[in-house]
Order: C-alpha cells, then structure tokens, then sequence
C-alpha cells in the first residue's frame, strides 16, 4: 500500500474511532459543559488504549504477580514487565469487561484497576487529575455509561489494530475538538503529520548512509513534544531506512495532559518514560548535559516568555555556561530562546529542524538579543537551510511560516553557505477545512521540496501548477554593519561649531546606514553618502554588526501593472454587469455614460 492510499486509510480509521469516542459527550451533556467534555474523553481514551494493549498478557501478568508476590520490588518489577511484554503493566483482577458487570461497586472497583497499574503508569494517571472526575461521574450515574461506551467491540484501541501513528492522529483529532468546543488553539497541542514528515525528511535527506549497516543508534529530542507525534514520526522514518536501528526519544512538555498522552504513547512502543519531562523547557530544563544526534520541534512563536523571565535571565548572565548567553529576544516572543535550547542539545555532528514564523528572520535591530541570535547561528556555520511553507497549512494560523534547517556539522558543499527555499506554492487545497488548515504538504509536494534541498542548486522545480525555488547564498549575505552617520552641527549663520578643533554632531541630522559585510565600510561611504552629504562622517564607536534574512525580498518577483486603458475596459465590464442586475430588479432602462 503506497503512502497516499494508507494515509486514506488511517484517515478513516482515525474519524471512525475519534467520531466513537466522542459520542461519550452525549453521556456528558448536562453534567459537564462543552469545554469540560476532554477532562474525561482524554483521560478514559489513554486508560482504554493501556487496557487493551495489556489484554492479550493479562493472564500472564496475574500469574507473575502470584509467583513472585513475595519478591522484592525491583525483582518483582522486572518479572512482571517481561510477563507484560512492557514497561508497564496491571496486576488488578477487573478488566472494562467485568468492571460493566457489577455495577453497583463500579466506582470502588475501576479505583482498583486504576490502582493495579505499575508505579510509572501512575504519575500518567496523576497528570490528568481524573480520581475527582470518577466520583462526580459515579455520583450522577455517568460513569457506567461511559465505561460502556468505551468498552464497545468497535472501541478497542489495542497496538494490534491501532498503530501508534493512528493511536497520535485518534489524539490529535480530539485534542481537536475538545480545545475548538472552549475557542482554545488546538494547534498548541500537535503539528499535523504533512508538516512533520517534510520535517523529518529533510532532517534525514543527508543521513541514509548514516543510517545504513548494524549497531545503528540514534536519539531523538523535542523541546516542545505536545502528544510526541514529531518523535514517533522520526522512529518512523528512520526504520523505514534500517528497520534494525535503535532509536531512542527524548521530549519535554508543559501541558500536564499532553504530557500522560506523550508518556503513555512512548511506553506503548517500547520507549523509555524516563526520558520523558514534564515541565517548562526554558525555565526548568529536563534534560541539562544531554545532547542528540536529531532535534526537531514546533515551539510556540508569538507568545510572552514573561513566566520564565527570571530563570532566563540567570541562565543569559552565565555566559557561554548556559543556554542563553549568547542573547535574550523581546520578552514578547520566545521562540528564538528555544532555537538556542536546541542548538545546545545537538552532539558536534547534530541536525535540528524548527518551525518559526516569520518575525525569527527579522525582528530586531543590530545588536539586539535576535540579531545576535541570527549571528551566532549563521556566524558559527551551523545554518544550512530555510524552507517557507505554504499559508494556511497548520490548524491554528495561516501566517508564513519557515522551518529552518541547523547542521553542526555540513557537508563540504554547504559550507560557509545558506540555502533558502520558497516552498510557499507547493501544496495541493484540502477539500474540507480543518480550523485554519486549507491545504496540506502531499506526498508528492513534500518530494518535490526535499529534492530541491538535496539538489543544493539555483533552481526552480515544477510539479503540476505548483513551483517552489532554491537559491544559494554565502554566509556573509545576511550580516550588515549598522553605521551611524553624523552631520555637523551649524550656528545660525551656517558656520560649523568647533569643539577642540573637531565638527560637533547635529543630534537632529544622525541617520543610519546598513552596510553589507561584504562592502568596505569607507569604500561605500564614499560612493554612497559622500557625494549627497560632503560634510558628513561615520562615528565608528557606534557600529554594530546584524544579522537579517529578507526573505521575502531575496525571491521577490517583479510583476508589470496592467494598462490604464485595460483597467477602464473592466471597469466598464462590472458598471454595465451592475446596470443589468438592477434593470432586471427594478424593471427601469438604466444608461451608462460612456
């Protein structure tokens, strides 16, 4: 089965069993308020989902936990996971089958199958704050009813059937509808699976070789994991090209529920929940010391770091001991603070993909906290690639955004060298819109965007009606010299005031100029500036060095304006078009003058 018909597929799998579990709501209504529905739906889908892939061994489980009941802990742990054939497992007797048959003690006894799950299931279960949801349910004879919905033959959620892909998409697409019934942006929580495979393709583009033989082992770290779909999307893709290779995740996560979601999904596929953090990434690192071979990431761009502010602020003073020394953005947008956090967790040979917006191209003068940013990054060699997505393909904005590339370690050819790709045209329109997502990265789109960044060449590509263009730039494009140009301060008969012998600025004449690195800044004064301002003259005290990626500038194209005369024939065209619609309403002869 090609991508395209198993992506069809898991589609209707994903609708048919969210569509499923959602009808629990119709049990909530009146109980819970729309906005409240996910405090129960969540919780009861990653119980389900741990229920049903422990099915299969329960029995031997129940028999381990007899045998070596006497055991110490640590022992007992580990004879009862491989009887799980998991890092996790329930030594309870109920399963949902037997929980539906005594009803009377089902609040007492689903406590105790809750209760049956091992120590590092429970923090999981901590994390959705279910135990008050249990009781209120019980208390207004819900919680029979939702258990039996979920314990319908059509509601089975086991590995064996659902995969861990479609268990992320079943996720998301409650996520979904759970943060749309409350107006909350759903596309805080996860990255759709378009955008995530472009990701990972052209984080691996350069690697298959790398990938290939025995005794393959790669990690893998998202800052900003939400339900983990971008880790598992890099399992994915990178079996897909050695199916023995080891490859171990490691993600970090604020949202306590998206967190149990992250971790539960993780130990379903054999990963290791330790390596799993609840938490802020900026404020509260989980992971200080460690650093991967990948990292990829969709941060939150556009939101205040004002939360963290304090610990940021420490951890900037610390110089190159910390992850901010180099500088800190405007308290208003923090994405650029998790471009540095990832930075310092790639190994020397490390690749980074992260989506920003288009402000982390721009924003900020020479000197500034993001101008310093965008000179570490590209100064230091480690910028490889920009790519701008199309408008309108995540769920929740359908401003420009761009997924920049970081390598710290490029091939040959690419160094010293940046390549930016307009991919803004390459997309095919969805036939139904979900949220702000109106087109999505097909397979074929997403072909053509990763050959035109293997090809590393000056080049537009075609697929259909859709383009998308490469252009290769030198380091030094991006940087500029921030020069102050002064005038001399004149009296009132237009004699220059003398200060020891020198001209003294006129603080109401100072202008700037951005001068490319890659011009001499006296040569450019003097062909520039001299010649319209001869007494004028550059304080080099007050240069600055920035760092800018016009983007949209370097691929502008130059599109001619239509005639005059052609824009009277259409506007002749609508006055008579308007003048038939309003004679056949009014039933009056109306004349056009001509």
């Amino acid at each position: 089965m090609n991508e395209s018909k198993r992506n069809t597929q898991t589609t209707i799998n994903v609708q048919q069993q969210a569509n499923l579990i959602w009808n629990v709501a119709d049990i909530l209504r009146g109980l819970y308020k729309p906005h409240e529905y996910g405090k129960i739906i969540l919780p009861m889908t990653v119980i389900k989902r741990l229920h049903d892939t422990l099915l299969p061994t329960r029995d031997k489980v129940l028999k381990a936990a007899e045998q070596h009941k006497d055991m110490n802990v640590t022992m007992r742990n580990r004879f009862l996971e491989k009887a799980s054939g998991f890092a996790f497992y329930n030594t309870s007797l109920f399963t949902f089958e037997t929980l539906l048959a005594d009803s009377d003690n089902i609040e007492e006894n689903l406590r105790a199958y809750l209760n049956g799950f091992s120590d590092n299931m429970q923090d999981i279960l901590a994390n959705f704050k279910f135990d008050i949801e249990i009781s209120t349910m019980a208390a207004n004879d819900a919680l029979f009813y939702v258990i039996q919905e979920f314990n319908k033959k059509e509601s089975y959620l086991g590995p064996d059937k659902v995969t861990s892909t479609d268990m992320g998409y079943i996720f998301e697409e409650l996520v979904r509808r759970f943060s749309e019934s409350y107006n909350e942006e759903a596309g805080a929580h996860f990255t759709s699976r378009d955008i995530i495979y472009l990701m990972t393709d052209l984080l691996l583009a350069e690697d298959r070789d790398l990938l290939a033989g025995t005794d393959v082992v790669k990690t893998v770290y998202d800052q900003t994991m939400g339900t983990s779909q971008m880790l598992s999307a890099m399992i994915e893709r990178i079996h897909s090209f050695n199916a023995d290779a080891e490859v171990r995740t490691f993600g970090q996560e604020l949202n306590p529920e998206t967190y149990a979601i992250a971790k539960a999904d993780t130990m379903i596929r054999g990963g290791d929940p330790d390596n799993m953090a609840l938490g802020s990434t900026l404020s509260n690192d989980g992971f200080p010391g460690y650093t991967f071979d990948y990292c990829i990431s969709n941060p939150p761009f556009g939101i205040d770091w004002k939360k963290d502010k304090n610990a940021v602020q420490a951890e900037h003073e610390l110089g190159d001991q910390g992850r901010f020394g180099i500088g800190l953005p405007k308290i208003s947008d923090g994405q650029l603070l998790f471009q540095l956090n990832g930075i310092s967790k790639l190994k020397e040979n490390g690749r980074m993909a992260i989506i920003h917006n288009g402000s982390a191209l721009f924003s900020g003068a020479a000197g500034s906290g993001e101008s310093e940013i965008r000179r570490h990054v590209i100064e230091n060699d480690w910028l490889d690639a920009i790519i701008q997505l199309p408008n309108d393909v995540f769920y929740n904005t359908g401003i420009s955004t761009y997924v920049w590339i970081i390598d710290k370690d490029k091939k040959p050819h690419r160094q010293g060298r940046v390549q930016l790709i307009d991919a803004s045209n390459m997309y095919e329109s969805r036939r139904k819109n979900i949220g702000s997502k109106r087109v999505d990265i097909t397979e074929e789109c997403r072909n053509v965007i990763v050959q035109a960044y293997g090809d590393f060449l000056n080049t537009e590509y075609n697929f259909g009606d859709r383009t998308a263009e490469s252009k290769i730039f030198d380091n030094l494009d991006f940087g500029f010299n921030k020069v102050t140009v002064e005038s001399p301060l004149k009296d009132e008969a237009g004699n220059l005031v003398l200060k020891k012998k020198k001209p003294q600025p006129d603080a109401s004449l100072r202008d700037t100029e951005d001068i490319p690195l890659t011009e001499d800044i006296d040569t450019y004064f003097e062909r520039e500036i001299k010649p319209f301002n001869p007494d004028a003259w550059i304080d080099k005290s007050k240069t600055k060095v920035g760092y800018e990626i016009p983007f949209t500038r370097l691929f502008y194209k130059y599109v001619a304006q239509e005639r005059t005369e052609d824009i009277a024939l259409k506007i002749k065209a609508l006055e008579e078009s308007i003048v038939r619609s309003f004679e056949q309403l009014s039933g009056q002869d109306v004349k056009v003058d001509e």
